[in-house]
């Protein structure tokens, strides 16, 4: 009891002092002081809490800490009526709150707005609890008066920050159409027009209404060219279905080419959006641009390293990661740019394993400090361990991971196959994928590692009856659409089927290269040379790899055009030189180069 009623008492001083106005008392020790003293106490405020009131506040608080909030709050409000107090109006609606009484707490809200109009707190608290109760019609007019009442200084901020306070809300397109009429001062005026048609757009968006997103974000740039909110909502649409989004970013890009530091932020966002299209030459080259015009930004360089790598571009991905791990160091340690940190540990470790330099890969896994990081690290030390002949070694350092989740299980397993997959080890790939589709038979993605673990054996006919249970099974699994349709190209059977199950992978994944790859050489297969080789010109545009060129090349040699085959085999013997789909192409040919 009497830790409650010392608890009561400390909420009690808490709220009285709100209400008590305090004048400064001078120093009363010098005649002057006395003089000052005494006409402060004249003109000092008069409390409007007498014995009563104390006495009220007293058993509110009481009776909330003893388990009775629905007493506490009715006191509470039932005070703060009589004084007009806001601070007793927020401690009557945040009783509620914690107790979890939202009526009561917008009922004590409603109560505090009428008795303090003008009081903006009042109107926030009226309009998160209209939010929170999901009565999303009702906010339309607190919602206008929360932005008219907010200082011009505050206004941008106050109207970016509505999707977020719409975030939860269960009826997205109502939300939508509701702060959209609360934003029709400020979707024509010149100071608000580009930051408001943006958060129609993120409201829009955020109710699947991509088409009327793309017209906000388009209005709000025409209206301001520097505005950075249109190209993040056109950013977020970017997709092969609305194309007119990347016209804006790159509108916007163009615009402000000289203008202000936060252009290289817009290209980063820009670049990891297209490196998610898999459309990484053009990804390449935007980041190209951030690390030029901002090469103190460090996630340009992170980013652009592993593009390199993945390019085997090996000195220019050194270069660039550890130029990222130069500028990271000197900032603060947080857990983001830990995170960075490790991937680019790891990246490197990869490089240094390719160079086969296996002690510089170990010691670039040795840094690595996040936790959540060690299953990636542990499998590269695999990999190491497998290039050197140790591969059950490898094996059993992945084994030994712990597995917490069956999310760690299954990181687990993808690691084992994998490593099996890199060293060629492909009847163990296949033995440990069978066991473990037996406890999950219909997990398309391992059906499709069986699927490619058969084709390496030659066991075609499975092969195909896996991707089929896969298109069965997901019908917009597009890697299995593309690997039969290829499979069936490479070996000249069935062609019209081939092309038929490729294309039908492009309308799932219209910017991936590879598919690109397989349709241009089931067009070469058809005997259609000219489409054949504009297929592959664009696929090797978008994605310089060895593979594609040596079916590039393949095309233009059987075409006559040996010299222009000859030098994209070269450069594909630069990107990587133990391509197997390019020597046997070379061998096949019987050309050195």
């Amino acid at each position: 009891m009497k830790k409650k009623l010392g608890l009561a008492f400390t909420c009690l001083c808490v709220t009285t002092s709100l209400v008590i106005a305090q004048a400064p008392l001078p120093d009363s020790a010098t005649p002057s002081g006395l003089a000052q003293a005494k006409a402060a106490q004249q003109s000092a405020p008069v409390s409007q809490i007498d014995g009563a009131l104390f006495y009220q506040l007293l058993i509110g608080e009481m009776t909330t800490q003893e388990g009775e909030p629905a007493a506490g709050f009715a006191l509470m409000l039932d005070a703060a009526r009589k004084t007009s107090d806001a601070q007793l109006y927020q401690r009557a609606t945040d009783i509620a709150l914690q107790s979890r009484s939202g009526d009561s707490a917008l009922q004590a809200a409603r109560a505090w707005k009428q008795d303090l109009p003008a009081s903006r707190e009042a109107n926030r608290y009226v309009l998160q609890i209209l939010i929170a109760l999901n009565r999303i019609a009702d906010t339309e007019d607190p919602l206008k008066t929360e932005i008219k009442i907010a200082p011009d200084a505050e206004r941008v901020a106050v109207l970016t920050g509505i999707p977020r306070a719409y975030a939860r809300v269960t009826d997205k397109k109502l939300a939508s159409t509701v702060v959209e009429a609360a934003l029709a001062d400020y979707l024509n005026n010149p100071a608000t027009t580009g930051v408001a048609w943006t958060t129609v757009g993120r409201m829009r968006l955020a109710a699947g209404d991509n088409a009327g997103a793309f017209e906000a974000a388009s209005r709000g740039q025409a209206a301001d060219a520097s505005a950075e909110g249109p190209v993040l909502v056109a950013l977020e649409l970017m997709d092969p279905k609305i194309p007119q989004a990347e016209g804006l970013i790159q509108k916007y890009l163009e615009a402000n080419k000289n203008q202000g530091e936060a252009l290289p932020e817009i290209r980063m966002a820009y670049a990891q959006t297209l490196v998610g299209m898999q459309r990484y030459a053009e990804a390449s080259a935007q980041l190209q641009l951030v690390t030029r015009d901002k090469p103190e930004f460090p996630q340009g360089w992170l980013v652009l390293g592993s593009l390199q790598l993945q390019d085997n571009q090996l000195g220019r991905a050194q270069a660039s990661l550890e130029r990222y791990i130069a500028l990271i160091s000197q900032q603060a340690p947080e857990a983001e740019n830990k995170r960075g940190l490790d991937q680019a540990y790891l990246s490197l470790s990869q490089l240094a394993e390719k160079r086969k330099d296996y002690a510089g890969a170990e010691s670039w896994l040795g840094k690595i400090e996040n936790s959540s990081d060690l299953a990636q690290a542990q499998t590269r030390r695999a990999s190491i361990l497998a290039s050197q002949g140790k591969l059950e070694e490898g094996r059993q350092l992945i084994r030994q991971l712990p597995e917490r989740t069956p999310e760690d299980a299954r990181l687990k397993i993808n690691a084992e196959i994998g490593l099996l997959r890199e060293f060629k080890q492909y009847r163990l790939a296949h033995d440990l994928l069978a066991q473990t589709l037996v406890k999950a038979p219909d997990d398309t993605d391992l059906l499709y590692d069986q699927a490619m673990m058969a084709e390496k054996l030659g066991a075609l006919d499975e092969m195909e009856r896996l991707l089929r249970q896969i298109i069965q099974l997901k019908p917009d699994f597009h890697h299995a659409y593309n690997a039969l349709g290829y499979s069936l190209a490479e070996r000249g059977i069935r062609l019209p089927e081939a092309r038929d199950l490729i294309r039908k992978a492009l309308e799932y994944a219209p910017s991936d290269p590879f598919i690109g790859d397989s349709l241009g050489w089931v067009e070469f297969r058809l005997g259609h040379n000219a489409e054949a080789v504009r297929i592959f010109e664009a696929a090797y545009k978008t994605k310089p790899d060895a593979e594609i060129a040596a079916h590039f090349g393949e095309v233009l040699w059987s075409m006559g055009e040996h010299d222009r085959a000859v030098a994209i085999w070269k450069e594909a013997r630069l990107i990587n030189p133990d391509s197997e789909a390019l020597n046997e192409t070379l061998k096949r040919l019987q050309v050195k180069l």
